[in-house]
């Protein structure tokens, strides 16, 4: 049983504006619009999809901004089986399908929607290209017992930088599914330096290869990027886009995505 982090899911004021950003920034390319004003596009790999804000979503969280994320899966009837007997009350909600949607989703232990699908959202391949999506981070009341729900259902690895966290006595954890870095930071940090208060999906991250002229380009158009604390090992820069979502650029720190595998952009 195993799962692959492929999808992430903004809820949008302006859809079409927010992935113009992404298209002329960091190079991804549209997979295609609904009547509805949603708009999908990727990085070869993942999906971002930017839905647009709607009462017919029927969302328990209409926060605009970073929503949720999406798992292609193996085997769909044996991970919702596993997330019933983890979750006998556990809600299994129907999806349209399609590149803006997954099959179904479920809920972490903290409520939060994960969209489930047997395909690849409409990406149509699995390339690895720069730049490229390769860090989502969560901020959770326990993080420990959302790691251990996607060890569980989707045998993610927890890596070691989670491990030096255990040993500091710290409750941030990071898990990989070999592709992806995905940090749960604790919502309540008691180290507010580069801390943001936003719960469920906090920010992403990009590997890129050309720092500088990235960092001018959306510096001329957002003039909103920040070097990270020096207290902050990985990420190099954070920049937001118009609706404030949060996204961090790396090239030659990067992430761990599996134990003791790390992607950067200066290896490539």
């Amino acid at each position: 049983m195993a799962g692959r982090l492929r999808y992430l899911a903004f809820l949008s004021n302006d859809p079409d504006s927010i992935a113009g950003f992404y298209m002329r920034h960091l190079g991804l390319e549209e997979l295609g619009r609904s009547n509805q004003g949603d708009v999908s596009i990727t990085d070869g790999y993942m999906n971002l999809t930017f839905l647009k804000a709607r009462d017919e979503l029927i969302e328990p969280d209409r926060s605009i901004g970073l929503h949720h994320v999406g798992l292609q899966v193996d085997n769909m009837e044996r991970v919702t089986t596993r997330y019933r007997d983890i979750n006998p009350r556990g809600m299994v909600i129907e999806e349209a399908g399609g590149i803006h949607f997954g099959e179904c989703r479920i809920y972490d232990p903290e409520a939060r929607p994960i969209t489930l699908s047997t395909g690849d959202f409409g990406v149509g391949g699995d390339e690895s290209r720069t730049p490229r999506v390769a860090h989502i981070a969560y901020n959770a009341l326990d993080p420990t017992a959302v790691m251990q729900f996607y060890e569980s259902l989707f045998n993610f690895h927890e890596l070691d930088t989670s491990f030096e966290r255990r040993h500091q006595k710290r409750l941030n954890r990071f898990m990989g599914d070999s592709r992806v870095n995905l940090a749960i930071h604790p919502f309540y940090n008691g180290a507010p330096e580069g801390h943001e208060m936003r719960f469920g999906v906090n920010h992403f991250g990009f590997i890129v290869a050309d720092m500088e002229q990235k960092l001018a380009a959306i510096s001329a158009e957002r003039g909103e990027v920040a070097k990270r604390p020096a207290t902050r090992p990985y990420a190099e820069y954070r920049a937001q886009d118009a609706e404030g979502n949060r996204f961090d650029l790396t090239y030659k720190k990067g992430w761990e995505v599996d134990l003791g595998v790390w992607v950067r952009g200066a290896a490539e």
